[in-house]
């Protein structure tokens, strides 16, 4: 990375930093490939861009779950970068095997945060990662890198007793912020009480969420605290969604829906 490309990735960052420690609550729609990266970033009030690691492996052919290589998922990583003039962050699962050196490559690439899975390992092994990897960003050049650190306790909870859930959530997430980790994700459909406790514990804007079917609003989340809420998947299906009601429409004997824009 030539010095004037490190400058404009630090600088970057620090706008994405101060993007998610505003008072506005900052809504990221993920993006999975440069049209649709595009399409995202040209709309009024699009501050920033985030991929989706699932909409990625999907759009290549593989299972969510690490089975798409780095090298993939840093290549597409590269070209959304490329393709606009906002801060990117990018899902980088748990790191394909080394999250700091995946980040270091992220960086590489212009990438200036990233959400990295915990998966619940034990705590102590997590917590070293994180420190682990804002020490490379900090090497690389990039102190204010965007380190979204997410922890699984609620997707992998499987028949846990939800308080115990909710005291897991708040202990990682504490220990990640610890460890220099800026805001900590807790994906998962979270109720008011829920969101609450952890945007209280993490401090106002330290907590990011992602929207899915039943959330709750944008608006009471924003009262809460809550840094950032992200689509992750579902924006692909969204687009999905409506590919398949066009194939629908067509194939009962309609065609195009009024509306229907030439973004591309």
């Amino acid at each position: 990375m030539t010095e004037t490309a490190r400058t404009d990735t630090a600088d970057r960052a620090s706008e994405l930093l101060r993007l998610h420690t505003a008072p506005e609550l900052l809504t990221v729609v993920n993006v999975w490939d440069v049209i649709s990266a595009t399409v995202v970033a040209g709309l009024p009030g699009t501050t920033a861009l985030a991929t989706a690691s699932h909409s990625i492996a999907a759009s290549r052919g593989y299972e969510d779950g690490e089975n798409i290589p780095v090298a993939e998922m840093i290549e597409e990583c590269r070209r959304i970068v490329a393709a606009v003039d906002l801060p990117v962050t990018a899902d980088l699962e748990g790191g394909y095997g080394d999250a700091a050196e995946t980040v270091r490559r992220a960086i590489g690439v212009g990438v200036v945060g990233a959400n990295i899975e915990d998966q619940l390992k034990p705590l102590p092994e997590a917590t070293a990662q994180v420190a682990a990897i804002m020490a490379a960003a900090a090497a690389e050049g990039v102190p204010d890198f965007v380190l979204n650190a997410r922890t699984d306790a609620f997707v992998r909870a499987g028949d846990r007793d939800p308080a115990e859930v909710l005291a897991d959530a708040t202990e990682r997430g504490r220990a990640y912020l610890e460890a220099g980790a800026p805001v900590v994700f807790v994906p998962g459909l979270l109720d008011e009480a829920q969101i609450a406790h952890l945007a209280e514990a993490f401090g106002p804007q330290r907590l990011t969420l992602i929207g899915v079917p039943g959330s709750v609003s944008l608006a009471r989340v924003t009262e809460l605290g809550v840094g950032r809420v992200s689509y992750g998947p579902w924006s692909q299906r969204v687009a999905l969604t409506a590919l398949a009601e066009l194939v629908e429409a067509v194939q009962a004997g309609g065609g195009l829906p009024a509306g229907a824009r030439a973004l591309n």
